[in-house]
């Protein structure tokens, strides 16, 4: 007599897919296979029970590798209209990629009397033909390129601006060279401040022009001292000019090559 139809729905409904982890960062012995060793972890699969029916179903589960898999829970009631997560743990072993897994799981399941005592007896008194099964395969996959990548990527565009800020302010290298931009700023500020420095030495001309016409009414001797004095306070008031000047210039150098 033929088994009924498997009341529980499964998901994934035909296979297991173990999906291995990228190598760690530690070192580990070398391995037996030329492989990347993606299976030195534990592995874990989950299995969705659901229970459509009005009735609660016992359910247990088996597999063809008992030392490979660790699975939890392997049994239990799944009450009417409920799901159960089966964790299948695959352990750590040698992975050979020209050995084909065979492992399968096994998935039981029969219908909870309705003075069911435990599990045990549920099993030992269920007739085959109340017994229900589904048979799922085992698939092992290697790991995707990007995954354990550890390597720095450049930053994108979208990076924070305090961090955008933080590089920014990252002091250059001594060797480092002048770009365009700076120089040419440096060398639009020095013509600025020489003008300004021109500007003044012809309002200190057109100053002691005018007193010098004032002055010409006064004896030739009183005018020539006169001259004299001006010109020693010119030339002194030029040269305090220039090393404001001078001193600027190497404050804004200076913030530039620091």
């Amino acid at each position: 007599m033929a088994r009924p139809e498997q009341v529980l729905v499964l998901e994934p409904q035909e296979e297991l897919r173990f999906r291995g982890t990228a190598a760690a960062d530690t070192p580990r012995p070398a391995p037996k296979f030329n492989n990347t060793r993606p299976f030195t972890d534990v592995v874990t699969a989950t299995l969705k029970l659901t229970n459509p029916s009005h009735r609660n179903v016992c359910f247990k589960v088996k597999t063809t590798a008992p030392r490979r898999y660790c699975v939890r829970p392997n049994s239990g009631v799944i009450d009417a209209g409920t799901s159960v997560n089966v964790s299948v743990m695959l352990q750590p072993f040698e992975y050979d990629p020209n050995d084909r897994s065979r492992h399968k799981f096994m998935v039981m399941s029969v219908l909870a009397p309705d003075n069911m005592m435990d599990m045990e007896t549920v099993w030992r008194e269920a007739r085959p033909e109340e017994l229900m099964d589904s048979r799922l395969k085992c698939t092992f996959e290697m790991p995707l390129e990007n995954d354990g990548d550890s390597t720095t990527k450049p930053l994108s565009s979208s990076a924070s601006p305090s961090l955008k800020s933080e590089l920014s302010t990252l002091p250059k290298s001594s060797s480092s060279s002048l770009d365009d931009g700076e120089a040419k700023k440096i060398l639009e500020e020095c013509k600025r401040l020489q003008s300004e420095v021109q500007r003044l030495r012809d309002e200190n001309k057109q100053i002691w022009e005018h007193d010098g016409v004032r002055r010409r009414n006064v004896g030739h001797s009183s005018v020539s001292t006169l001259s004299a004095g001006g010109s020693v306070h010119d030339d002194s008031m030029t040269g305090r000019i220039l090393c404001v000047v001078f001193f600027i210039v190497g404050i804004i150098v200076g913030r530039v090559f620091l």
